[in-house]
């Protein structure tokens, strides 16, 4: 087990040097095409969690710009009213609203949710990524492990409460949810919250982003025929906030390396603006083209037989039905 690990993160390390910082995205857009990005979507509605500071603002700025209305999730009213009005003002465009809501609790998920949808629009595009890496074993008062709670139960929640949303803008909705190389490192595991006495946060958001990527393609799965696709997608590694907050000594040691916000938030613009067609449900996308979702010899693909007793899980801890 330890060898096996031990080659997860060096075969991570190589491949994320390689392809995750900024020379590897500037390799990579060599083959992008200008006018996958071109397309404006004034009249969609796009939902942005963690939309303040990082990849999730970057995404909300780009769809913005693009024409879409864009209600930004955030869990500060000051700092989500000062990102909204740096968009308004950079874009132009006043069609940006704020929805406050801490992704980390299913109580204010719902609330959300509920009011949100008494506005009875259709959703377009719903961006998952509200993310978080906290170091110590933080439990929220409904009772999670921290991270599991923005990362996966928050996630859940919020796609699944949004779907009636969704299946309004069918066949046109997606849901795209910002997953990390880290699950690179990480099979599935049914121990959700880290319950072992060594709680490690780097290696539970590893395990934490493996979920979403297994979700999406049970998701995908799940509801084919409700004209939704579900991607994740990898931003690759960006210099932002939250990395410099949560990983000091990675951030310092690819100091001018690391990608920008705007270029980590490419691939999460050029899914919401493409042809369906021209993209694959459940799906792992990095720098605009599917991507492998298992390193090689890392020994992680048998374990997504896991989703299914994990999807279990979420929907009772979220009180949904099925």
């Amino acid at each position: 087990m330890f060898l096996l690990k031990t080659w997860r993160s060096t075969a991570f390390g190589v491949y994320g040097y390689l392809n995750f910082t900024k020379s590897g995205f500037l390799e990579h857009s060599k083959k992008f095409k200008a006018e996958d990005m071109q397309t404006q979507i004034e009249g969609k509605n796009c939902i942005v969690t963690g939309a303040n500071s990082g990849i999730g603002y970057a995404a909300a700025e780009g769809l913005a710009s693009r024409g879409a209305t864009v209600y930004m999730v955030c869990r500060n009213k000051e700092r989500g009213e000062a990102a909204l009005s740096k968009i308004q003002s950079a874009t132009g465009n006043k069609n940006v609203y704020l929805e406050v809501c801490d992704i980390s609790s299913v109580g204010e998920i719902k609330s959300f949710a509920s009011n949100f949808s008494s506005k009875d629009v259709p959703i377009h595009v719903l961006v998952n990524n509200a993310g978080l890496l906290e170091h110590k074993r933080i439990i929220t008062p409904e009772g999670y492990e921290l991270n599991f709670a923005v990362n996966v139960l928050g996630t859940y929640t919020m796609t699944e409460l949004m779907l009636p949303l969704l299946e309004k803008a069918a066949p046109d909705a997606r849901v795209i949810t910002v997953a990390s190389g880290g699950m690179y490192t990480a099979p599935l595991t049914k121990d959700l919250q880290f319950s072992g006495n060594n709680f490690d946060g780097v290696e539970q958001y590893a395990r934490n982003k493996r979920v979403q990527v297994a979700l999406t393609e049970k998701w995908a799965e799940m509801y084919k025929t409700k004209g939704i696709g579900f991607y994740s997608m990898h931003p690759g590694w960006a210099e932002t906030l939250g990395v410099a907050k949560s990983l000091p000594s990675f951030s310092q040691s690819l100091s001018g390396k690391l990608r920008t916000s705007e270029e980590g938030a490419d691939t999460v613009i050029w899914l919401a603006l493409q042809p369906k067609e021209k993209l694959v449900s459940g799906a792992f996308y990095f720098d605009r083209a599917e991507a492998p979702k298992h390193l090689k010899f890392a020994a992680t693909s048998a374990s997504h037989a896991a989703i299914d007793s994990i999807v279990d899980s979420l929907r009772s801890f979220s009180s949904l039905s099925s």
